[in-house]
């Protein structure tokens, strides 16, 4: 099945919300966890062309490199260190828009210069983090937020439910 996720709205939330219907549609009914999150990757990667996107799965004390777009990453990050480690400690989203003033920012990459973690929850646990830089600061916002949020409980929906 191809499928574009290119389009030519301007506006951030009719994106995310045209995203989002297309999203859900191609990850109706899949299974594989690591087919699944490759796929989310490169969709947010061809919609939004942003500098990192990956998620991070929780083993044990630690988060471990899952399907990733982008330049090489972090292989492991200890809970509640970094951005991604405190998204997985707070069970929360971490909106940080200049990561040198993120305290305990890993740099994986110096390019990256903002950031965005939003945690996969099911049943209150975290199963990992999707985590997207961008080289750019304040790339991110509360819009990045909502609709991201929205885009993890479709993947935690379909494949841990």
């Amino acid at each position: 099945m191809e499928q574009s996720f290119k389009t030519n709205i301007a506006d951030k939330a009719e994106r995310y919300q045209q995203f989002l219907k297309d999203y859900e549609l191609m990850i109706s009914g899949e299974t594989e966890e690591i087919s699944v999150m490759a796929n989310t990757c490169a969709a947010i990667r061809e919609a939004f062309n942003y500098f990192w996107i990956g998620f991070y799965l929780v083993k044990g004390e630690r988060l471990i490199l899952g399907p990733f777009q982008g330049p090489v990453a972090c292989s492991i990050i200890r809970f509640g260190k970094g951005v991604c480690g405190t998204a997985w400690a707070k069970k929360e989203t971490q909106v940080v828009p200049d990561v040198d003033q993120f305290p305990g920012h890993i740099a994986c990459s110096s390019d990256s210069r903002s950031e965005i973690v939003v945690p996969v929850m099911v049943n209150d646990e975290v199963k990992g983090v999707l985590d997207i830089d961008s080289d750019q600061l304040n790339t991110f916002d509360n819009i990045d937020k909502h609709y991201l949020e929205k885009l993890v409980d479709i993947l935690a929906d379909t494949l841990y439910k």
